[in-house]
């Protein structure tokens, strides 16, 4: 099976611009909100794509894929780990990224919100390393 990760390529490379944009602006300004209100979107559609993408990966390791299916988000991740697609310091890193966004359900405001963007440099980081993880994935299970 072929794992196409071009959207989440594109949207970490729309996060890195739009936080480089909020950096860029005025703290306060309608531009600042908005650019920070453009990260937290994307970083929440990242953390999305990036379990259902490692939910894909994790197919290749079990005999049911129906078992992965039924995987909460975070036993995704530590899957993951298990199988070596992330490391365990990613891993736990990826735990507090999903615990922040969890708390979006109950708080859009300002607070979560600097929150998320102070996460961000981290955030970016990780999100390529596991692009990079499921690629090289991806090439050792064709090449098996």
């Amino acid at each position: 099976m072929t794992i196409d990760t071009t959207f989440f390529s594109r949207c970490i490379k729309t996060l890195d611009t739009a936080r480089q944009q909020l950096l860029d602006c005025e703290e306060g300004s309608i531009e600042y909100d908005m650019y920070r209100s453009a990260c937290v979107k994307e970083f929440e559609i990242i953390l999305e794509q990036a379990g259902k993408l490692l939910r894909k990966c994790l197919k290749d390791f079990v005999h049911s894929p129906k078992a992965v299916n039924r995987l909460v988000f975070k036993e995704v991740f530590r899957q993951a780990a298990q199988h070596s697609l992330l490391s365990i310091e990613e891993t736990e890193r990826w735990l507090i990224y999903r615990d922040n966004r969890n708390n979006t359900a109950h708080d859009y405001g300002k607070k979560f919100a600097e929150y998320t963007v102070k996460l961000l440099p981290d955030f970016i980081a990780d999100a390529t390393a596991l692009e990079k993880a499921i690629v090289q994935h991806m090439e050792r299970v064709k090449d098996d």
